[in-house]
């Protein structure tokens, strides 16, 4: 059985997205709901621990809140999956690959973005495929893992890179970090590093490039480079410095995306 884990502040979005597409779920399965619309939790990882510390399933599930399962026997078949994969750490539905030129020949498996138009991320994979980090969207992650290692309060204290962290810590104990090839509709807009480079609150830009300095510090003396869906940073070098170096082609890369991407219904 697998738990599902979700902290939220928007019942709306909640019952429209992730609840709609449990109800339809052929797997029997545990849901355990966050209320955060008072922002009693100061993170995601405070917050996630707290719930997946009740959860009673093989598996438990962390997704937002505005995560669609796009099949109704989606949830029977993560499990299957898992079941068929060795010393899983942590499996996830977007992950980056430690293979390839750039940021965008190393995403693995596709998965419906945004609304109006909804668009496509990510390259397509076939079955389960080995990745550096996978996105806090949705992961999944073994009981008996959880159990040993739990999301880093101190390191992911805000609501950034928590399964990116996570990723790397079992990945330097010799888990697997998978990413599966199964649907799921992310409404949110997620993180544009173009947006808040350009427009975006200072204090949007400190929150996000805080959580990524921690990561690169934590993680240096495992790896020299961390890919994540957001962008990939040396852990040698200041993450400001390195998406300020390369914010021309980043912004040529988004619009040429825009002008690519097609509504999908």
């Amino acid at each position: 059985m697998i738990s599902i884990v979700c902290v939220f502040n928007d019942p709306s979005v909640l019952n429209d997205y992730l609840l709609g597409s449990l109800e339809k779920q052929t797997a029997d399965h545990e849901l355990i709901v966050l209320d955060n619309t008072g922002g009693g939790f100061a993170s995601a990882a405070q917050a996630l621990n707290s719930g997946a510390r009740r959860a009673k399933g093989r598996y438990i599930l962390f997704a937002h809140q505005d995560v669609r399962l796009c099949s109704p026997d989606w949830l029977e078949a993560a499990e299957t999956a898992l079941e068929r994969i060795p010393n899983v750490g942590i499996a996830g539905v977007a992950g980056m690959s430690e293979n390839g030129r750039n940021n965008e020949e190393r995403r693995r498996n596709v998965i419906l973005e945004h609304e109006n138009p909804v668009t496509r991320w990510g390259n397509p994979i076939t079955r389960p495929e080995v990745v550096q980090t996978v996105d806090e969207c949705l992961a999944i992650v073994p009981k008996h893992v959880f159990d040993a290692y739990q999301f880093d309060e101190k390191t992911c204290n805000d609501w950034h890179h928590f399964t990116v962290d996570f990723s790397l810590t079992v990945k330097s104990q010799g888990l697997g970090v998978i990413v599966l090839p199964l649907l799921i509709h992310h409404r949110s807009l997620g993180f544009s590093r173009t947006l808040v480079l350009s427009l975006g609150s200072i204090r949007e830009i400190r929150r996000y490039y805080r959580s990524v300095g921690k990561i690169l510090t934590k993680h240096k003396s495992q790896f020299e480079w961390i890919y994540t869906t957001n962008g990939d940073y040396a852990t040698s070098k200041n993450p400001i410095y390195q998406d300020l170096k390369r914010l021309p082609s980043i912004v040529a890369s988004q619009s040429s995306l825009g002008r690519e991407s097609q509504s999908v219904h």
